[in-house]
């Protein structure tokens, strides 16, 4: 018997607090919904899916996530409906200051699936896909 029932939020670390909740909700237009800056954190949501995200501390040494040798999140992915919404959000992804593009939108395998990979500007690794 299965003993959850999905995803109440996801905590992610970042760089720049502000320069990530800009991201989110400037470019993919994502609802900020609470704040906590004596932490400092923040959530953004976009109805279905929430995110915690917790600003590093930056008197320290920041190390950045590499996906090929740390145990943890690898990249996150979200749907978007339609395959021209995806090359439009692609390019104003694209855009975006201190955006690092992996690869714009590209069939998965045989297709018709399409996807992008890249890194926002605090370095999170994100995927659009568009299911096809």
């Amino acid at each position: 018997m299965v003993e959850t029932s999905g995803l109440n939020h996801l905590g992610l670390s970042v760089f720049d607090l502000d320069q990530t909740t800009a991201f989110f909700t400037e470019v993919l237009g994502w609802q900020e919904i609470a704040r906590d800056d004596s932490y400092p954190r923040n959530s953004v949501t976009d109805g279905r899916l929430r995110l915690t995200l917790w600003q590093v501390d930056r008197t320290e040494q920041v190390t950045a996530f590499d996906r090929r040798a740390n145990v943890g999140l690898h990249h996150m992915a979200m749907e978007v409906e339609s395959e021209p919404r995806l090359a439009e959000l692609a390019d104003r992804v694209a855009a975006w200051p201190g955006v690092k593009v992996e690869f714009m939108p590209e069939p998965v395998g045989d297709g018709p699936r399409k996807h992008m990979m890249f890194a926002e500007p605090g370095g999170l690794r994100l995927e659009l896909i568009w299911p096809g």
